[in-house]
């Protein structure tokens, strides 16, 4: 029986909750911090809140009840995963990727995976990869019935599909080996800027792709990675209009190439990242389903063609630095990929900006999953996000920007012709450029990078990983949020190691510790990020302290009564240069570091002043 909310004992105690109330208390917040005033209209309050992904997609400061679009589990369009009940709620598919070059290594990472919780194998090919030839040593004692293998060799992709085809047929698994063949010409194109044929690409692909559903019932020959968006600085709806571009290429081609709209359908997996930003990814993979469901109607498929999703823990959100918290980010972005509704989830290891990972590391991007699915049992409910309506209403908005963006590639000639015009790559860098001047600004905090760095750090050693073809010159751009701060580290780290110290700031206090500490806390946090050290002391004491720069720190109050000596005294004490934390201009201060201040070009400009090479 369902009790109306108004009848239940615990809620009769309270007053019904009214919008323009709750307005009005946010709006005496706001007046404090001078974002309102007493003449501000309770209609503009929520407005003063709200703000846009990168990518342009509205996040309202409150959600309610008509946000929610209707849907129900395992129906078109399949916001709600596409299983309609609780049966047989395995969870998803815990996919570890493979690098390692030697075959014995490989396959000694490969069975441990398999043995302690992992249920397929990602492979990486050729370049950058596992040699082709190899492939059977590395799949010796695999179950290909059991554990399904997803290859990626780039411009070898169907040699690696013949040598793995060949081998599942000399097992006599043809019924059972599961898995996909990887061919993604347009997605290769994209990471590596290759200039050839694509139709010749996209025949091979198309002839894989038959092979399959003709012959390997289980295996799939076709993924659209839209990763190389999301890699190449892309928003949620770059990431996904670019997609789903690609997707229905690879539908023509499919179809041209004999296959019926189903059988084609059957032979796409999607591929995307999933971040730290925990409700984006969730949105972003219920968003697809939706968007592929549209696409299916469109095409004339049956119901049942809801999209296939391999979710992958994002390549530009990990660091070098302070790696551990790596651990964190991925936890996050797999919780956000369960939730989301992925058929499989690939857990980078925390040390993969490093190197090759070690057993360790793999060890903990699998049990992270095996926690959030034994321990948590987050699989085992139907959509977890389902009737939030912030959820709700972020995957519509999400999908329309998405849909928005694929019709203009679609206007454009479709992915292929708006990718070697420009179009596409022209729209990541806009979004790009906007994350990358909030991670500049620390308004989008990197922790232990940006935010509370840790400059004894020792960095776990690791054997380099091949390299791969993304990000060798052509091809979308291949970054990393963390790079800006990682660059001004690294030039620290070489002048340590050239004259046996740190570049060093002198943090001048004025007043009692009370009145300084807050200041002084920020500019040191501040000015680590970039590598350098920092000593703190009363301005006569910068003479001792070995440092050429200072940054005096107080209160306004005292800045009003002091700051001018402060700087006239380190001048005379031998300062190039004096900072001030905090706002305002006073006599002999050079300039100010505050709270949303380009955090990237100071450190950079200090460099520069400490005399630190470039």
């Amino acid at each position: 029986m369902t009790v109306p909310p108004e009848e239940l004992e615990l809620a009769a105690a309270f007053p019904p909750a009214q919008r323009d109330r709750w307005r009005e208390m946010v709006k005496g917040v706001l007046r404090k911090s001078g974002a309102a005033t007493d003449d501000t209209p309770l209609a503009d309050v929520e407005g003063l809140l709200a703000r846009e992904t990168y990518d342009g997609v509205p996040i309202a400061a409150l959600y309610a009840r008509g946000d929610a679009p209707p849907g129900r589990p395992g129906l078109p369009p399949y916001l709600r995963e596409v299983r309609p009940d609780g049966e047989g709620l395995a969870g998803w598919d815990v996919r570890q990727r493979h690098a390692d070059p030697d075959p014995a290594a490989a396959r000694e990472a490969i069975l441990a995976d398999l043995e302690n919780g992992v249920t397929s194998v990602w492979l990486r090919l050729g370049d950058g990869g596992l040699p082709v030839a190899a492939l059977p040593e590395a799949l010796r004692g695999v179950l290909l019935g059991l554990a399904p293998v997803v290859l990626d060799a780039g411009e070898r992709v169907g040699e690696a599909a013949e040598a793995f085809l060949a081998l599942v047929v000399e097992r006599g698994e043809e019924a059972g080996a599961a898995g996909n063949l990887g061919a993604d010409p347009l997605g290769l194109r994209a990471r590596t800027g290759a200039t050839g044929p694509l139709d010749e690409a996209l025949d091979e692909a198309a002839a894989l792709a038959v092979r399959c559903a003709r012959g390997f019932p289980r295996l799939r020959a076709i993924v659209v990675d839209g990763t190389v968006h999301h890699d190449a600085g892309g928003g949620d709806a770059d990431e996904l209009g670019a997609a789903v571009a690609a997707g229905v290429a690879y539908l023509r081609t499919l179809t041209a190439a004999g296959l019926s709209v189903d059988e084609a359908f059957g032979q796409i997996e999607f591929r995307l990242a999933v971040s730290a930003d925990q409700f984006s990814s969730i949105a972003k993979l219920r968003a697809l389903r939706r968007l592929w469901t549209r696409v299916a109607e469109v095409s004339g498929a049956s119901d049942g063609t809801a999209a296939r999703v391999h979710a992958v823990t994002s390549s530009a959100m990990m660091t070098r630095r302070d790696p551990w918290v790596n651990m964190l980010r991925t936890t996050v972005a797999a919780f956000a990929a369960g939730v989301g509704g992925a058929d499989a989830v690939t857990v980078q290891p925390f040390d993969a900006r490093l190197g090759l990972p070690d057993a360790f590391a793999r060890r903990i991007a699998r049990n992270t999953q095996t926690l959030l699915l034994e321990e948590s049992s987050l699989a085992r409910v139907v959509d977890p996000a389902g009737g939030s309506w912030y959820a709700e209403r972020l995957t519509e908005d999400l999908a329309q920007a998405a849909w928005t963006w694929f019709t203009e590639i679609e206007k454009a000639g479709g992915f292929a012709a708006a990718l070697d015009a420009g179009l596409i790559a022209d729209r990541l860098a806009v979004t790009w450029a906007r994350r990358r001047k909030d991670i500049a600004r620390r308004k989008a905090p990197l922790t232990g990078v940006s935010e509370y760095p840790n400059l004894t750090e020792t960095l776990p050693e690791r054997p380099p990983a091949p390299r791969s073809p993304s990000g060798q010159g052509g091809g979308l751009p291949v970054v990393t949020y963390a790079q800006d701060f990682e660059a001004l580290r690294d030039r620290s780290d070489a002048h340590a190691e050239a004259t046996g110290a740190r570049p060093r700031v002198f943090l001048a206090t004025l007043g009692p510790i009370a009145v300084h500490t807050a200041r002084a806390s920020f500019a040191a946090n501040l000015f680590q990020a970039g590598g350098i050290e920092t000593v703190s002391g009363a301005p006569e004491e910068f003479g001792t302290s070995g440092a050429s720069v200072a940054c005096i720190c107080s209160s306004d109050k005292v800045y009003g009564e002091r700051a001018a000596d402060a700087a006239r005294a380190l001048r005379d004490a031998g300062a190039v240069k004096v900072w001030l934390a905090g706002k305002g201009t006073y006599e002999g201060v050079d300039a100010t570091v505050f709270a949303g201040c380009d955090a990237v070009e100071v450190l950079e400009t200090t460099l520069d002043d400490l005399g630190v090479n470039r």
